[in-house]
């Protein structure tokens, strides 16, 4: 199964990665992909940069960012390969944990559809 953790961070704090976090997610990325169970992962730039394509009453319009009414956004994200929502939640946790006591995030963890086509 594959499962989608999303970062979700407060987008104006300034706050950027510290060498230390940099080395030990580079090894944890590394050591996740060797043994199959991150598929990708990235960090997303600020929604600033970003457009949101909305529809609406089957009229579809675009949003430039920044947008104001939001208070985190989603800053990262990272596919999983798991067999269970309880393993993705740990994968996720050990991401968590090599922020140790720098950052404060949030990660929204959600099994991703797969009809049968």
């Amino acid at each position: 199964m594959r499962f989608l953790s999303m970062v979700r961070v407060a987008e104006n704090t300034g706050q950027v990665p510290s060498e230390r976090l940099m080395n030990e997610m580079g090894k944890l990325i590394q050591e996740m992909t060797a043994a199959g169970v991150l598929l990708d992962t990235g960090g997303l730039q600020p929604s600033a940069k970003g457009v949101r394509v909305r529809l609406r009453d089957g009229k579809i319009s675009t949003i430039d960012g920044p947008f104001t009414e939001t208070k985190e956004v989603i800053g990262g994200y990272a596919m999983l390969k798991a067999d269970s929502m309880e393993e993705a939640i740990e994968h996720t946790r050990r991401f968590l944990q090599v922020h140790g006591d720098e950052w404060n995030l949030d990660c929204e963890v959600r099994q991703v559809e797969e009809p049968d086509f």
